[in-house]
């Protein structure tokens, strides 16, 4: 990025404006890549978590936690500058949460059971239409909730997981 900068820089001075807007097109097609591989990477952790969740169909303390982290960084890189807009809209998430689930087996496979699975045989053991409607019910929170209510929201569906109802049963502290 340093040398487009320097080239966008020289552009300018040159009164090459043609070349500088290509340059500044160029710049922020690079800066929206790098959000979308971060989206992408905590879209593979919301979802090794999620079919950890469903396959043993329990929910650990570090697993809440990770799903929920994983939804609010989701929420945070995909808010554009303008606050008003989003990289990724609603309608959009199927193609990354399919790439994401096929990435999420393998280090999933290492995770779930005690990595007795061969990420072929957790494949097959997913239920690839729940994992996926969970993720998307999990995403849709960050365009309805503003965002310091999110982590309340997220906790409310992570409720409805398997072993989830007994992280909010009660209130006592251990």
């Amino acid at each position: 990025m340093t040398q487009e900068l320097m080239d966008l820089r020289r552009s300018l001075i040159e009164g090459r404006y043609e070349d500088a807007l290509l340059l500044v097109d160029e710049l922020e097609s690079m800066g929206k890549q790098a959000i979308l591989r971060n989206i992408e990477s905590f879209l593979v952790r919301l979802l090794v978590h999620l079919i950890k969740n469903q396959v043993e169909q329990r929910l650990t303390h570090s697993w809440l936690v990770l799903i929920s982290d994983s939804i609010v960084q989701i929420s945070k890189l995909n808010l554009r500058d303008n606050k008003t807009s989003y990289y990724i809209k609603p309608d959009e998430w199927e193609p990354y949460l399919e790439d994401a689930l096929a990435e999420a087996v393998l280090p999933a496979s290492l995770e779930t059971l005690e990595g007795k699975l061969k990420p072929k045989q957790l494949a097959d053991r997913i239920d690839r239409s729940s994992v996926l409607a969970m993720a998307k019910r999990l995403l849709s929170l960050m365009y309805e909730t503003p965002r310091r209510d999110l982590p309340a929201r997220i906790n409310t569906v992570l409720a409805t997981l398997p072993g989830g109802a007994e992280w909010f049963e009660t209130d006592d502290v251990v």
